[in-house]
């Protein structure tokens, strides 16, 4: 395989699609020297399926505002590989959402569930609409009209949405409610759902809680103990929020949260009612994280800025995708950090990453890091099949293990000669390698 090649080809078909182009670029630069041991990997051109998505659903959502103003935006759901399972991944309701943000969602969605060691195939969805400004009926309408669309592609066995950006709990209950009106059926069709009705013990805190279980695992490996290190994070959502909850449990101090207006600098920490302030933030539909700092003295709001000029001991982007560039990266590798984690999907540029890697840093991706997330996800659809609830310990005990496990295979292929562990290279490879033989045993399909 010749990554140029490849990347040519691509390019000429989807040459408006710059993050989906930078998601495959960087898992075939990791792979492509072990995707060459495998000569009959390239016989049946697995890696021009491998990067082309199985099917893309593009449909219009028209809903009607309160006033009775009827609004029409855009809805996708990429099925993207179904090797391992059922096409699993989240719904994204936010501006931004386009067809190339969407491919490379669920691009990186195949390798991440891959590493979970649990059977689930790459997806990714949503629509191009803002949960901001909305009321709950606007809100409930447009996710009635979304799922009237989404219901015919989805079910317990071929796709299991979730919730991502924009998509918290109350909108997971109004399209799990239209999806069961329209089939007549209670199935494990999304996760996400409310302890009342299916839900998982933990899901909310689920990817916060895993990236620490993972970067914890991380120092583990360098005899570094996380106790009494600061930890400067971004955004101030779910994720956000579960990964400052568990620093503060397992003893560190998180000192920043940012949103799209700047970002909160707190030296004294924030943990117990400073963190539950968090999801007020989340839950009040702004995109502003500045009343932190009205709320909190102590507490200095730097607006427009970003908190990675920030000095800390571990940086965690927890906002969207390439948060973090090349300069950012500059000003972290400056202050000499122990640790940079990307618990946001593709929270770092392609730069930023090179960077990272180059000066030897601790770095490790969002596949891995993140992946915490959707495997509470899949937990949650285990408990949905078995018809059975389980408690905060055991899903917390399998959400380690699972940490634990995508830490070793990482281990596994991106240790280096010199003792350097290339996560990157190492969650690509372990992820690739699993969807790669379930692909060549399924024959070209």
């Amino acid at each position: 395989m010749e990554v140029e090649q490849v990347m040519k080809g691509l390019m000429w078909k989807h040459s408006g699609e710059p993050e989906f182009l930078q998601a495959v670029k960087e898992v075939l630069e990791s792979i492509k020297d072990v995707y060459n041991q495998h000569p009959e990997f390239e016989k049946v051109s697995l890696i021009e399926r491998l990067v082309e998505p199985e099917r893309v659903y593009m449909f219009r959502v028209p809903w009607t505002d309160d006033k009775g103003e009827v609004h029409v935006n855009t809805g996708y759901r990429v099925q993207f590989n179904s090797a391992i399972g059922p096409y699993k991944g989240g719904l994204r309701f936010h501006p931004s959402v386009n067809l190339s943000i969407m491919k490379f969602l669920g691009f990186e969605q195949t390798f991440k569930n891959a590493l979970t060691t649990l059977p689930m195939g790459g997806g990714k969805g949503g629509a191009d609409f803002s949960p901001k400004g909305r009321s709950d009926a606007e809100i409930m309408r447009f996710c009635q009209a979304f799922m009237q669309e989404l219901y015919h592609h989805i079910g317990p066995d071929e796709d299991v949405p979730a919730g991502d950006i924009g998509v918290g709990g109350r909108e997971i209950g109004y399209l799990f409610g239209q999806y069961k009106k329209l089939t007549h059926q209670f199935q494990g069709v999304m996760t996400g759902k409310g302890m009342e009705w299916g839900g998982s013990i933990l899901r909310p805190e689920a990817t916060g809680f895993g990236a620490l279980y993972f970067v914890n695992q991380m120092l583990k490996t360098h005899d570094i103990d996380i106790k009494g290190k600061t930890v400067a994070i971004s955004g101030f959502g779910n994720v956000a929020w579960g990964a400052a909850k568990k620093v503060a449990e397992l003893g560190g101090k998180v000192i920043t949260i940012s949103g799209p207006d700047g970002y909160i600098y707190d030296p004294d920490g924030i943990c117990g009612e400073k963190n539950d302030y968090m999801l007020d933030l989340r839950n009040s539909g702004e995109d502003i994280c500045a009343p932190y700092a009205k709320e909190f003295s102590g507490a200095k709001f730097f607006e427009g800025k970003k908190p990675w000029e920030q000095k800390a001991d571990i940086y965690l982007t927890c906002a969207t995708q390439n948060e973090l560039n090349g300069d950012d990266a500059e000003k972290i590798l400056a202050n000499k950090p122990l640790c940079v984690a990307e618990v946001s999907n593709m929270g770092c540029t392609a730069e930023a990453i090179s960077k990272f890697i180059e000066a030897k840093q601790l770095f490790a991706p969002g596949k891995a890091v993140n992946a915490g997330g959707v495997a509470t996800s899949g937990l949650e659809m285990t408990q949905n099949s078995i018809h059975l609830h389980w408690s905060a310990k055991e899903v917390d005990e399998k959400l380690h293990y699972i940490m634990h496990s995508i830490h070793e295979q990482c281990v596994k292929y991106g240790k280096q000669s010199d003792g350097y562990i290339n996560y990157v290279k190492g969650a690509n490879i372990a992820g690739f390698m699993k969807v790669a033989h379930a692909m060549m045993a399924q024959g070209i399909v």
